[in-house]
């Protein structure tokens, strides 16, 4: 069936205010008219509500790239799915490789981020990835399928239809290394069967499934034209306007 494009540019810990304000200004102009294909930009929490505000009246729609899994409370330094929801989120990014790296996050939290992220009426982009060491070791589809069963655990398919799974493999996310789009495809129609065995076919066939791993204008089409490549979570090629405007416009490269 056929699926909406969708690229998204996670910003990282990236952009003061300002910055981030000057970036989506020039995002409105370049991508006005863009028709068949969704788009986000995820800046830091600091820049989200200047960035929505700017955003207002565009198609360009506004995540964030972490949240905490309870509404309010004494968890300093977190921020709660109803405080981003109420400056405009659409989508939270959930379980990124560098959350689970240097963060400690594991799948149960990142099946808690979930359950929070749905219950507010947010969408959520999950993250799943096999490391340099699991690829080697032959273990890349243990690894997403441990990483797909623990993040949606508890999940019927009214809930998934608010998912987006974005595949990034660790060892190419801001290495320059990119899983050729064959590669890609390989873990993209695993995913999607896993999905498959989980809920139904048809579940499985509406699920966006996107590719994340140093996506760049070079790369994003021959990534793109494969069967189960819905989309790019795209890092440091979002942070310039030029570079992102040309990868959500992959078809006209």
């Amino acid at each position: 069936m056929e699926r909406l494009p969708f690229i998204a540019g996670n910003w990282k810990m990236n952009k003061t205010v300002g910055e981030a304000v000057d970036l989506v200004r020039e995002l409105k102009a370049s991508l006005a008219g863009v028709q068949g294909v969704e788009v986000a930009v995820a800046p830091p929490f600091t820049a989200l509500y200047a960035v929505w505000k700017e955003l207002e009246g565009s198609s360009i729609h506004l995540a964030a790239q972490n949240l905490y899994w309870e509404e309010k409370g004494a968890f300093t330094g977190e921020v709660s799915p109803i405080m981003l929801k109420e400056v405009g989120c659409h989508y939270v990014i959930i379980g990124h490789s560098e959350r689970r790296q240097f963060f400690g996050e594991t799948d149960e939290t990142v099946n808690r981020r979930i359950k929070a992220t749905l219950t507010q009426g947010l969408k959520v982009i999950f993250c799943i990835g096999e490391t340099l060491n699991e690829r080697e070791g032959g273990k890349t589809f243990s690894v997403i399928e441990r990483q797909v069963e623990g993040g949606l655990k508890g999940f019927g398919d009214k809930k998934i239809e608010n998912m987006v799974i974005a595949y990034e493999p660790v060892w190419a996310i801001g290495t320059g290394k990119t899983a050729t789009p064959e590669q890609a495809e390989e873990v993209h129609r695993f995913i999607r069967g896993k999905l498959e065995k989980l809920y139904s076919r048809e579940v499985s066939d509406k699920i966006r499934i996107q590719y994340g791993g140093s996506v760049t204008p070079e790369n994003v089409k021959g990534l793109m034209s494969q069967r189960n490549i819905d989309g790019a979570l795209v890092g440091g090629a979002s942070l310039k306007g030029e570079s992102f405007s040309k990868i959500v416009r992959f078809k006209e490269l």
